[in-house]
């Protein structure tokens, strides 16, 4: 018998905004693999129009290796059957009116009116109870302790000196656009203010950057806004590959811990900061998937439910820096990366707890020898101007590093994720067990060394 999830999808309608996204496509394999009667799944891409969204949907989507094993078990032409089917891609973009759709007004009513899941949306369209919404989230800011899974209210802020109003935020951005177009700014340097603007306004209410500030907002208006309708938030942490399904090991693109991992496979990265005792929240793709299908069916007839869920491991199974450090060490020992002279980069990472000891350390180690060796350049160009290049390229890749995850590596927070366990132990022996496995089930050195570590070298650096 399958589990009461997998049921609750079929003949179900969901829309998936930001289709082409990493755990959206994920979350789109899942619901085929598992319950190929859904009635119809309306994808949300940026596109000029119908051809170009089915056309990237085609190539950024289901063309991907991640879908070879429901290509394997349906066949080729059964796929593509199911796929036609089923699929509906739409092109849009939600942070317009209407979501962007640029077909005509009944088609976007129609659709609408049909839909009962729409998952990973802001909350830019009004919807009735029918429906049910999910905001894929990561809001923690830089909080200490213990995060419980508690919503924002409207206009609640991280450090308490103000309140967000989120018409005014609007209304800023408006009219900062406007004066810059006035201005004569380019499309670059427009860009430019505009990231400056955003960091300044998510800095002013305790957040760290403009990313978990907007998400934040957008959590506040599905709150304000849902009246009776049932509501899952998902706050998952630091997404990396898949750890079973569709199988072991699945990534795209870098993704935030990838970027460390490259440089340091590569010899790039001589000194980081990061608290090597403090926990990196981290959580497979597949998990964060499976978990958008079980609470959509525990929650969907709770009228004005309001229900967060942290999908992480730093409650139940956390994994620190430190041994993420040693993991890696470990494995690029055994298996190096062969520099341009034919011999195997040795990583040599240089590790500081603190900003002050990292800001020492770099400004006498790299930054006054980079500004002598850029004198001297001056005098010697062609001795010293490649060798000045390459360094000053190493010590930028790191210091951008640096201002990325500055926020995360010496975070103290740890999430609270009982909602979701809660969840599996209620329905232990039903099958949704299996779905959303227990986060204590991941030997972490056995998913580095193994898992991902492998499939980022497979899947990314050397496809």
């Amino acid at each position: 018998m399958e589990p009461s999830c997998v049921q609750f999808l079929e003949n179900k309608t969901v829309l998936v905004t930001g289709a082409s996204g990493f755990l959206a496509k994920v979350f789109v394999e899942r619901v085929l693999r598992l319950q190929p009667k859904v009635r119809r799944l309306y994808l949300l891409v940026r596109a000029s129009d119908n051809k170009a969204a089915k056309q990237r949907l085609h190539s950024e989507v289901f063309e991907k290796d991640l879908f070879r094993v429901l290509r394997k078990n349906v066949g080729d032409e059964r796929l593509n059957a199911l796929i036609s089917e089923k699929v509906v891609p739409i092109p849009g973009d939600i942070s317009l009116n209407n979501m962007g759709v640029i077909r005509d007004s009944n088609f976007l009513q129609d659709m609408m009116q049909e839909i009962d899941i729409i998952v990973n949306s802001a909350a830019t369209t009004r919807f009735d109870e029918r429906y049910y919404i999910y905001l894929i989230s990561y809001v923690c800011g830089e909080r200490s302790g213990l995060i419980l899974e508690k919503p924002f209210a409207m206009g609640e802020t991280l450090n308490g000196k103000n309140k967000v109003d989120i018409d005014a935020e609007m209304l800023l951005v408006e009219q900062k656009l406007k004066q810059l177009k006035k201005l004569g700014y380019s499309e670059e340097e427009t860009k430019q203010a505009m990231k400056d603007l955003g960091l300044k306004r998510a800095k002013l209410y305790g957040w760290p950057n403009t990313y978990v500030f907007t998400k934040a907002m957008g959590e506040m208006l599905l709150g304000y806004c849902r009246e009776s309708m049932p509501i899952v938030i998902i706050r998952p942490t630091i997404i990396t590959s898949t750890f079973s399904d569709p199988f072991p090991g699945w990534i795209e693109g870098i993704k935030t811990i990838d970027s460390v991992i490259v440089s340091f496979r590569k010899g790039l990265l001589k000194c980081f900061l990061v608290d090597d005792m403090a926990v990196c929240d981290l959580i497979p793709v597949d998990m964060v998937a499976n978990a958008m299908i079980v609470t959509a069916a525990e929650h969907s007839r709770e009228s004005g439910s309001h229900t967060i869920y942290h999908v992480g491991s730093s409650y139940q199974n956390p994994v620190m820096y430190k041994q993420i450090y040693e993991i890696l060490n470990r494995f690029f020992l055994a298996s190096p990366l062969l520099g341009r002279n034919g011999l195997p980069i040795v990583p040599n990472v240089k590790i500081f707890p603190t900003m002050a000891r990292f800001r020492v350390y770099t400004s006498l180690r790299y930054k006054l020898p980079l500004q002598i060796l850029r004198l001297l350049r001056l005098i010697f160009p062609s001795q010293l101007g490649e060798k000045y290049e390459v360094h000053n390229r190493r010590f930028n890749i790191a210091m951008r590093m640096v201002k990325l995850y500055r926020p995360y590596v010496i975070f103290k927070g740890i999430f609270d994720d009982r909602n979701l366990e809660r969840l599996r132990i209620k329905n232990e022996g039903t099958g949704i067990d299996k779905l959303i496995d227990s986060i204590k089930c991941i030997d972490w050195e056995d998913y580095f060394m193994n898992i991902h570590i492998r499939g980022l070298i497979t899947h990314v650096l050397e496809k």
